[in-house]
């Protein structure tokens, strides 16, 4: 079915205006319940932690899982916005955190990467099979959301009936353009602050098993690049980071996406080129709807509040475009 994204009006231009923002403000969602904590053993030494809240007869209600950028965590600000809405909708939400993230690296031995869709696709599974939840859907930010799309190309034909959509907002779906545009002159605060955390995290990890990472490369490294090339890309089997980007990225699989998709992206953001947006894989897949705004910046999109509207537009469509694939024309209309 035919999905139009409503207009965005930009509280602020300015990719950088609009993204700090957004990171900086806080937020409460007093109306959302206190979330429960679930394990998933998503392999033999590798636990993820998620924080869920479930409706009482959870069967009865779609499922959110929701997925976070690089270095967030279930608590990132836009995991509680999306949340406080989807619950008030009706849906289950489960706030998964990557390996290592959200202070659990000691539930596994490895590290997580930009590509690493086992963990999703386990919860998914188990979600349905043990929780018997008839209706999911998967919505990504950053990082989440070039999971999201990878994870949904790479099912294909196969994805489970019970996914009924994904969602992705500025997601990272071309890593290798994506870095490149970190390393610019004018996106150094965002390196740093990528780089101080993944540096911080692979210490908590030598900590929780010791003898296992080699620290003595973290002072040379001053980039997300370097530090992919000195961990992520050895440690997962990647020849180096190029091939881990080209591997790890959601644009060789975009085409084979067989579920109905949403992609939010700006062409402000400071980090994610709109060029890969306008490929070909994805203008020419029936099942994806693409909305590039001129501004918005990065897994931002503020708008003036109104009653009963935060101004979050992001998270306002894609769980419109969640609704419309559940519940069907009507819903998004009311939504």
């Amino acid at each position: 079915m035919a999905f139009e994204p409503s207009p965005y009006r930009p509280l602020f231009k300015g990719g950088h205006t609009q993204t700090l923002y957004a990171w900086a403000r806080p937020r409460h969602f007093p109306d959302l319940p206190a979330p429960s904590a679930r394990y998933f053993d998503v392999a033999a030494d590798a636990r993820v932690l998620a924080h869920c809240h479930w409706h009482e007869h959870p069967a009865d209600h779609p499922t959110l899982l929701l997925l976070h950028g690089l270095e967030g965590s279930s608590f990132a600000h836009y995991m509680g916005g999306i949340s406080n809405k989807a619950w008030a909708a009706g849906w289950n939400i489960v706030r998964l955190n990557q390996r290592n993230c959200g202070n659990t690296e000691h539930l596994s031995r490895g590290l997580y990467h930009s590509g690493l869709t086992d963990d999703p696709l386990f919860v998914v599974r188990e979600i349905i099979e043990r929780d018997g939840i008839r209706a999911v859907a998967i919505a990504g930010y950053s990082l989440g959301g070039n999971l999201t799309l990878k994870l949904a190309g790479e099912l294909g034909d196969a994805a489970p009936p019970e996914l009924k959509a994904v969602c992705a907002v500025s997601p990272t779906m071309d890593l290798a353009l994506c870095v490149k545009a970190l390393e610019r002159r004018t996106n150094y605060p965002y390196q740093w602050n990528f780089v101080r955390n993944l540096k911080g995290r692979m210490r908590r990890k030598a900590a929780a098993f010791p003898g296992t990472f080699d620290l003595s490369p973290l002072g040379r490294i001053w980039t997300v690049r370097q530090f992919d090339e000195a961990y992520t890309a050895p440690h997962h089997g990647f020849v180096d980071a190029a091939d881990y980007y080209h591997r790890a990225s959601a644009l060789r699989v975009v085409d084979r996406i067989r579920v109905p998709a949403l992609i939010l992206t700006a062409a402000d953001d400071p980090f994610v080129p709109v060029d890969p947006f306008r490929d070909r894989s994805v203008t020419g897949n029936p099942n994806i709807t693409v909305a590039i705004t001129p501004h918005g910046g990065h897994c931002a999109y503020l708008e003036h509040v109104a009653p009963g509207y935060d101004g979050y537009w992001a998270e306002r469509e894609l769980l419109r475009f969640a609704q419309a694939h559940f519940h069907g024309p009507s819903s998004a209309t009311r939504s």
